[in-house]
């Protein structure tokens, strides 16, 4: 096993095989996105070891993040945070098309731009301790890391409204029901299936998990032709590679696939 740091005050990086495990670790705010945390995620997803084939991202001390970190907005102009909204945007952006799956193990606090975070990742794990929220209206703010786009896809814009408007909390049970995390898992589960779900995900072809990571969700915001013909040109580029060749020759000879 072989460790790097991003900004190990705020992030950990460790490399497990080709699974990179980000831990953020700022437990005295139960890990809230502060200007280096934020940093030091668009910094390993702007550059991912060249060996990594999965990401799994989770919290420490309790808490997967509890969102923006109040004590910085407060500091901010108008325009300073319509800025910091957009930079947020562009790291969530790179999270969720960068082409590393992405696996959420998440417990405790998964709050305001904590949710937004998880929701940008492909994958997404609850423990019971979980606790979905976007309490930004009752704090006289509102949401600025994409939740609008991504909780909203997921929960549609009513059930949207209606849980910024009464700061209604979602535990695990319910985030699975509703789609904002695909399993729920006993107290101290999480990540042990991020793991092994990560190394499922590992062994795909890469480029197949680059085209279900960018080509799903964009389909989605097309019409049905458009999508059709996205759908064509994935399915194309995916099938020309000697990845698809070794997965058709496996699949005929009985035995599991080794891909690039």
């Amino acid at each position: 096993m072989t460790k790097a740091a991003a900004n190990p005050d705020v992030l950990n990086v460790d490399m497990q095989g080709n699974i990179a495990v980000l831990t953020m670790t700022r437990p005295d705010k139960r890990n809230a996105m502060n200007d280096d945390l934020l940093g030091a995620l668009k910094a390993f997803f702007m550059d991912p070891p060249k060996d990594a084939r999965a990401v799994v991202l989770t919290g420490t001390a309790g808490h997967y993040c509890s969102g923006l970190d109040l004590s910085e907005h407060v500091k901010r102009s108008t325009e300073e945070t319509l800025y910091h909204s957009r930079s947020w945007h562009a790291v969530m952006d790179m999270i969720q098309f960068g082409g590393l799956p992405v696996v959420s193990a998440i417990f405790g606090a998964a709050i305001g731009g904590g949710l937004e975070l998880a929701t940008s990742t492909h994958v997404r794990i609850a423990e019971p301790s979980t606790i979905f929220q976007l309490p930004e209206g009752r704090r006289g703010i509102f949401v600025g890391g994409g939740a609008t786009v991504r909780v909203g896809r997921i929960l549609g814009s009513d059930r949207m409204t209606e849980m910024m408007l009464t700061g209604r909390k979602f535990n695990a049970e319910e985030g699975v029901q509703l789609g904002l995390a695909h399993y729920a898992v006993g107290e101290g589960g999480a990540l042990a299936l991020a793991m092994e779900l990560a190394g499922k995900i590992a062994r795909n072809a890469p480029m197949s998990n680059y085209m279900m990571i960018n080509s799903i969700s964009r389909i989605d915001d097309m019409s049905k032709a458009d999508g059709l013909y996205v759908e064509s040109l994935s399915a194309a580029v995916s099938q020309s590679g000697p990845d698809a060749d070794e997965g058709l020759r496996a699949f005929l000879e009985k035995r599991a696939p080794k891909f690039r």
